[in-house]
């Protein structure tokens, strides 16, 4: 296994080293122990920069894997169906790449506990990604570009459900991305405005 880059700072060789440590082992065999030898650096130090393994894996997703661009989501008002389909294929990468560092914590009902009781005391979770899509689509239905009584819920549980779908798909498969994503995310998107989109006339 690699060793984190030597010369970049303490919490940035952390990242790395979580990066790979989780990769290679699933977060259910990842330790902050193992983390620390990875960077070559002290578990003491480890905790200077990160309260808990929650917190050090939340800032894995958040700086070393693709993002899921939901702050602020990137959706041209001019053209609402190719920003959702690029906010799909940026989660569909989100999926693709943490998929296989956070599926081993289910094996275990005592680990998965304590992550979700974890990640839930840092004010985040799984579930946030659904809101935070449902929030694009109610300022557009807001905006009058959907119609005024659109299921944004059930719209976004759609989006983000097809795309968690491909990103394990193309994880189970091996691959490092979800092949021809753009064109499946437009065919997602296309299915979901179907039943958002004002009817015109």
């Amino acid at each position: 296994m690699p060793s984190a880059t030597p010369h970049a700072s303490s919490r940035e060789r952390m990242l790395d080293a979580a990066l790979l440590v989780m990769r290679e082992r699933g977060l259910a065999n990842t330790t902050t122990k193992l983390i620390a030898a990875q960077a070559g650096l002290s578990e003491a130090m480890l905790y200077k920069h990160f309260a808990d393994k929650q917190q050090l894996f939340l800032s894995v997703l958040e700086e070393r894997t693709p993002r899921a661009q939901l702050d602020p989501l990137p959706v041209d008002p001019g053209d609402l169906a190719a920003g959702l389909a690029g906010l799909v294929v940026s989660l569909m990468a989100f999926f693709t790449s943490t998929f296989p560092i956070a599926a081993s914590i289910f094996g275990s009902p005592a680990l998965l506990a304590e992550h979700r009781e974890g990640v839930a005391a840092h004010g985040s979770g799984p579930a946030h990604v659904v809101d935070g899509v449902r929030a694009h689509l109610d300022a557009e239905r807001e905006a009058g570009r959907l119609r005024a009584d659109a299921d944004t819920e059930s719209a976004a549980r759609l989006l983000v459900g097809a795309a968690f779908h491909r990103g394990f798909l193309a994880a189970f498969e091996g691959l490092d991305a979800v092949p021809d994503a753009e064109l499946i995310a437009a065919g997602i998107v296309d299915v979901v405005l179907s039943g958002l989109l004002p009817v015109a006339g």
